[in-house]
């Protein structure tokens, strides 16, 4: 049976926690939100039995790797920065880059900012799309509403208290909500004073966003 190894390896840094399988050319993993390389445990697997040596990092900010306090530290540039980091740590000078959910903007700006480094790109749940004239969260504001959770997460704090309440039900709840488990798949829209809802709570909010 195909072992996953574990390690930590320095790059632009950081000291990147990382799960690999394999031996070959590279293929980089990028997990998405709330995620970690846990994600791609089953890939991990079967691209080493392709004859890949696959490679999936806890990015930057995630358990295991960690990362500066500063909001400013996190950009696009930031994590496009560590995959590049990350594939010269290795010992490789290029790789494919792959993303889901959150890590699919970093594989995809990986491959437009270093077209030298990457081979192939390929994305899961998000595909690429150029860049708006409208400010990201403005739009998101628009759309969903202030309690959209990308835009309750600008609130220092509030988020981490939320979670750290109950990680264990906050985490199981945004999870199935989100998962095809859930009857109705939609954006995560929180309720006042909470990180987490029933399907049916995430409905009605949607609707009135």
């Amino acid at each position: 049976m195909t072992e996953i190894r574990h390690r930590t390896v320095p790059a632009n840094g950081l000291q990147l926690r990382i799960a690999e399988a394999g031996e070959g050319p590279l293929v980089l993993l990028l997990h998405g939100f709330p995620e970690s390389w846990y994600s791609w445990r089953h890939q991990l697997v079967a691209l080493a039995e392709a004859g890949f040596h696959a490679v999936a990092p806890n990015q930057r900010g995630y358990p295991g790797t960690g990362g500066p306090a500063a909001v400013e530290d996190y950009t696009i540039l930031h994590l496009v920065g560590d995959a590049v980091a990350l594939i010269e740590a290795l010992g490789e000078s290029t790789a494919t880059v792959v993303g889901h959910d959150w890590g699919a903007p970093v594989a995809w700006h990986t491959a437009l900012l270093r077209p030298d480094v990457v081979r192939g790109v390929a994305a899961l749940s998000v595909p690429y799309s150029k860049r708006s004239p409208t400010p990201t969260l403005t739009g998101l504001r628009s759309r969903f509403g202030d309690n959209f959770y990308q835009l309750y997460f600008q609130q220092p704090g509030v988020a981490e208290a939320g979670f750290e309440a109950d990680l264990d039900r906050a985490f199981r709840r945004s999870l199935v909500g989100l998962s095809g488990d859930s009857p109705h798949i939609r954006p995560l829209v929180v309720p006042e004073g909470a990180v987490s809802r029933t399907s049916g709570q995430r409905r009605r909010n949607c609707r009135r966003g």
